[in-house]
């Protein structure tokens, strides 16, 4: 059951075949650190630890690393409206650091494990160098004092700029137009900024360059170069959201491959969907975002949220809303409850190994499925509600689970059943009589144990006992 992912690059499912035989280098854009992050921002980490979680019950050691976008327009403006217009680089990095202590409690709310984080700022450097070495290629100029990527000549000598995000989607695009900021018109691919000259009315944020003006990076550089520090030139996944393809990722590709020479910069393109509140797309600029703590502020456990995004596709776009957050959480409960319940069950199966291994190899083979999660819950469910299978052994197994899945299942409290003497001399008479086919006995003392608050059933050759 090899893993299978459904590769952006490709436009297709492939088999995962990592560059080293059992390490993977793994890249996931992080955040821009000026404000919360909106539910919809945290599918796309859901989905990215999903991905590692999966790459490790495989057997892979996985280097993980996300970037923090801490300098651009969005940090800059709010450090400036925070302090004064006159903020500096010590003013950027405090008032961002707020935002990335939110983000990583977040993250931990949510059960995803830990990436090495980066700040962009803390690569200036490494920055500098990509550019210099993009401009020394020539496919960097200068113009204003900013230093701009030209795609046109990338182009000529590469023919893939765009290939990530489709060539329907580049059929009528035109090369050759210097955009100002980082921004696309519909009909004309701009040369995109790498390096952005400071200007006189800015705020006073900005690094020295030896070899061009002083001022702050581009976007869309920040992400190549912390890649290639901390991964190398070419590494095995690239992770993000689908509004990350364009132009986002394709630039980044653009830079890497011009910089090293080696193609592909990154082998396998891992792109969540968009999470819709109304059938719309959820972003701050629309004021139609939720954030953890607004679910926290309705009393649902951040898990359930967890648990709703495994109920759809990594790839399918999922329309949140209150109620089926509140299902979501339902399910988690049940879960839970049954994870606390210390239940005996009376069992003599011979089977019980080989329906084990059954239901694990119909899980992993949804999971290795390009991580089919939807198909994955029902096995969980139809597992549990297996008559061929002793509690403790489905626990066991719905805790191997879970080390995919994330609900914190391991640090679910468990119930001690304690069975008082007088109950169990009540149950090992009752067996008595259902031995000896006694069953008027039998039902009778089922009854005389419910009254003493315990429950016996029946499951064909086997007895429960639960605390009511």
């Amino acid at each position: 059951m090899p893993l299978k992912l459904y590769n952006t690059l490709t436009k297709k499912k492939e088999k995962f075949i990592p560059i080293n035989k059992n390490k993977v280098g793994m890249y996931s854009c992080g955040p821009t650190v000026y404000n919360h992050a909106h539910i919809g921002n945290l599918r796309s980490y859901l989905a990215a630890d999903l991905l590692q979680k999966t790459l490790k019950y495989n057997g892979y050691k996985i280097n993980w690393v996300m970037n923090f976008t801490d300098i651009d327009d969005k940090t800059i403006k709010g450090v400036t409206e925070n302090y004064t217009k006159a903020a500096d680089n010590n003013d950027l990095k405090k008032y961002t650091q707020k935002y990335i202590n939110i983000f990583k409690s977040d993250l931990a709310k949510l059960n995803i494990e830990k990436p090495d984080f980066v700040r962009a700022t803390d690569k200036i450097e490494e920055i500098k160098k990509m550019i210099k070495k993009i401009v020394d290629l020539g496919f960097g100029y200068e113009k204003d004092g900013s230093i701009y990527f030209d795609i046109k000549k990338y182009q000529e000598k590469y023919r893939d700029y765009g290939k990530l995000v489709g060539e329907n989607f580049m059929k009528g695009m035109k090369f050759g137009a210097t955009v100002n900021a980082d921004e696309y018109e519909k009909e004309n691919i701009g040369d995109f900024a790498l390096w952005r000259e400071w200007k006189e009315n800015d705020s006073n944020i900005f690094w020295e360059n030896e070899n061009f003006p002083k001022g702050k990076p581009g976007w869309h550089i920040e992400c190549s170069a912390i890649g290639a520090d901390k991964l190398g030139d070419q590494f095995d996944i690239h992770s993000g959201g689908v509004d990350l393809i364009f132009p986002h990722h394709s630039n980044e590709i653009a830079q890497s491959q011009t910089a090293s020479g080696k193609v592909p910069f990154v082998k396998y393109w891992f792109h969540s969907e968009h999470l819709l509140v109304n059938e719309e797309k959820m972003a701050k600029s629309k004021g139609n975002f939720f954030t953890l703590k607004d679910i926290e502020e309705k009393n649902f456990n951040p898990l359930a949220l967890r648990y709703l995004c495994l109920g759809a596709h990594y790839h399918s776009t999922l329309n949140f809303t209150w109620q089926s957050l509140e299902a979501s959480q339902n399910a988690l409960e049940r879960l839970c409850e049954f994870m606390k319940s210390d239940e005996s069950r009376i069992t003599n199966h011979e089977l019980e190994i080989e329906v084990e291994s059954k239901y694990e190899s119909l899980f992993l083979e949804a999971i290795n499925n390009d991580l089919d999660t939807p198909r994955a819950l029902a096995i969980v469910w139809e597992m549990i509600k297996s008559k061929e299978m002793s509690y403790q052994n489905k626990k066991a197994l719905l805790l191997k689970f879970d080390r995919i899945l994330g609900l914190g299942l391991s640090q679910v409290k468990k119930e001690k059943l304690i069975i008082p003497d007088e109950i169990q001399i009540l149950i090992k008479e009752r067996e008595e009589a259902r031995e000896n086919k006694n069953w008027k006995r039998a039902d009778e003392l089922r009854e005389v144990i419910k009254k003493k608050g315990f429950l016996v059933e029946d499951v064909e050759s086997e007895t429960d006992i639960r605390k009511l």
